[in-house]
């Protein structure tokens, strides 16, 4: 049993990092995808909440890099590497990106966002050459997630589906 002192919490558009034997949580994931970057021999692990796919249409000011799949990957990875995490041995999960409402079939792309932002995870995940391990995405149901960086499993409780681990 773990206490709760030794689980980080990131929220949304936030990024986190932990060391075993520290757990690593986020709640909310509708469309929004939670992202899970490893190392299975150091036990670190990084955790970011992607919210959106692309920055390059939104600018504002503070700019949250966390909440962008381009820049939020970018951002953890970075962080990774000053814990000393080479890149050669990252793996990644991923969970989420729910079509959390349905629209008529007229709708357009931009409402797909749930599914946009699996895309684009899976195309950053790829151009920075980190193997992605393992998935749970899609679907219309929220998703809180947890990954122990001990052994590498990410539990994931959807609404009304119960729990797995990947």
């Amino acid at each position: 049993m773990t206490s709760v002192d030794s689980v980080v919490k990131v929220g949304i558009a936030e990024m986190g990092i932990v060391k075993s034997p520290q757990l690593i949580r986020t709640c909310g994931l509708g469309s929004c995808v939670g992202v899970v970057i490893y190392d299975t021999s150091t036990k670190i692990a990084g955790m970011v909440h992607i919210m959106l796919p692309d920055s390059s249409l939104t600018r504002q000011s503070p700019f949250n890099e966390d909440k962008y799949a381009d820049t939020g990957i970018l951002h953890l990875v970075e962080n990774l590497f000053l814990k000393g995490i080479k890149s050669y041995s990252m793996k990644a999960k991923i969970a989420g990106g729910a079509q959390m409402f349905q629209f008529s079939s007229s709708g357009t792309d931009m409402m797909r966002i749930g599914p946009r932002n699996v895309e684009a995870v899976k195309e950053k995940l790829a151009a920075l050459h980190i193997p992605l391990i393992s998935e749970d995405c899609g679907g219309n149901n929220g998703r809180t997630i947890e990954f122990n960086p001990e052994n590498g499993k990410l539990m994931i409780k959807t609404v009304n589906k119960g729990v797995c681990y990947i």
